[in-house]
């Protein structure tokens, strides 16, 4: 399923190419890093800059800025307080590649930094990919034509996208998502708790309130006071939060003033270690929610923004699904509360009922995951060897 390449393509250059990536938050490091390593195992000498993480890094790739100076996320203030810094790294970075012409730039999701940056190179005869396609099929449709001026080829995530942008003239390759490489179909719990200090027979809840400042700032106090009220009504319930080592802080600080700081386990990082230890858990919707589906977990998504941000987005969205387990199921496989839907109470009482399920009703919970596994299957491919091989015709143009 890929609007494939020309076959007539030159071979592929014999020297190692120069590949300048941009990939912003902790999500787009961890799948540029995936990208790297099947680009350093096509090119060992592969040189590689620009915008990157930790994960990034330990492939050779040199960051130029640390990824997480483009964690942004929503409108309004949330944007506003950074948007001089981010324009500003954009021009310093597109001067920069104007001037070295890397061999090809690949944008790492982050969208709205990475489709104007790629339309100007390729403007400037620079290949362009894109990788993770915007989720055109979700919200913001009318983004289709700044990706089609934006990039020579996508590289896609999900199977129905590549038809999709095909509609529309834009070439692109069905890669598989890599996290179905990264996550077992069989994750070990039992290996996860003990590496976590965790008894066999614990029952335990999972926190992941986000993964960016504004995420943890709307998100992470609510998920604590629900968290307390799961706590009540099952004292025995053990909760564990994994934390992106920057934001501990301020998520230490929510916990604390919901008063749990006591009654929670708070990790430097270790997400899926902890989704593969927990038996449940309350997400915040993003591709946290797809790598809790892949762990066969059970979970409750739970969104909020900012007024504004909301107002915008809710009426851009094309679907009545946010959490990517319902999109790619098509349906309410796992409860969603947003907005003002997602108070304290409601995902508490959401939580128990999952918790009321996993005993009383094991049929409904197996259902859960057989449609968790079969979905895991469908997102399996060679990623990075099927994203080398695109990119590297792409080269050969």
């Amino acid at each position: 399923m890929h609007a494939a390449l020309p076959d007539s393509a030159a071979p592929a250059p014999q020297t190692p190419p120069f590949v300048a990536m941009v990939a912003g938050e902790t999500s787009g490091d961890l799948l540029a890093g995936l990208l790297l390593e099947g680009l350093r195992r096509r090119w060992p000498a592969l040189v590689s800059g620009g915008i990157g993480g930790p994960r990034m890094e330990h492939h050779g790739f040199a960051a130029w800025w640390p990824h997480h100076k483009l964690s942004v996320h929503g409108y309004g203030w949330e944007v506003l307080r950074s948007y001089r810094e981010i324009v500003g790294i954009r021009k310093q970075l597109q001067a920069r590649l104007l001037a070295q012409r890397p061999d090809v730039f690949i944008g790492v999701d982050a969208p709205d930094f990475n489709l104007d940056l790629e339309r100007n190179l390729r403007e400037q005869g620079i290949k362009t990919v894109h990788f993770v396609c915007p989720s055109i099929w979700a919200w913001r449709a009318e983004r289709v034509e700044k990706i089609r001026r934006s990039v020579d080829h996508v590289l896609c995530i999900f199977p129905f996208e590549p038809a999709l942008l095909a509609r529309h003239g834009i070439s692109a390759t069905y890669v598989g998502h890599p996290l179905a490489n990264v996550i077992p179909l069989e994750p070990d719990k039992a290996a996860a708790r003990k590496a976590l200090g965790l008894l066999p027979g614990d029952r335990v809840l999972a926190l992941l309130p986000g993964s960016r400042v504004s995420e943890v700032n709307h998100l992470s106090q609510r998920f604590f006071e629900a968290a307390r009220l799961v706590q009540q009504a099952q004292d025995a319930i053990k909760i564990i939060v994994p934390a992106v080592p920057a934001l501990r802080p301020a998520i230490e600080a929510a916990a604390a003033r919901a008063g749990m700081l006591e009654h929670v386990q708070i990790v430097n990082g270790q997400s899926h270690t902890v989704l593969a230890a927990c038996d449940l858990t309350l997400i915040a919707s993003g591709t946290a929610t797809l790598e809790a589906a892949l762990f066969k977990r059970p979970m409750v998504i739970a969104y909020r923004m900012g007024w504004l941000s909301w107002q915008i987005m809710r009426r851009k969205q094309l679907q009545p699904w946010v959490g990517l387990p319902n999109i790619l199921s098509g349906e309410f496989i796992v409860p969603e509360l947003l907005q003002d839907q997602a108070t304290p109470a409601a995902m508490a009482a959401a939580v128990l009922q999952c918790l009321s399920d996993m005993e009383h009703q094991p049929a409904k919970m197996a259902a859960l995951q057989q449609r968790f596994l079969a979905l895991h299957h469908s997102l399996q491919r060679d990623t990075s060897t099927l994203a080398t091989d695109a990119i590297e015709k792409i080269l050969a143009r």
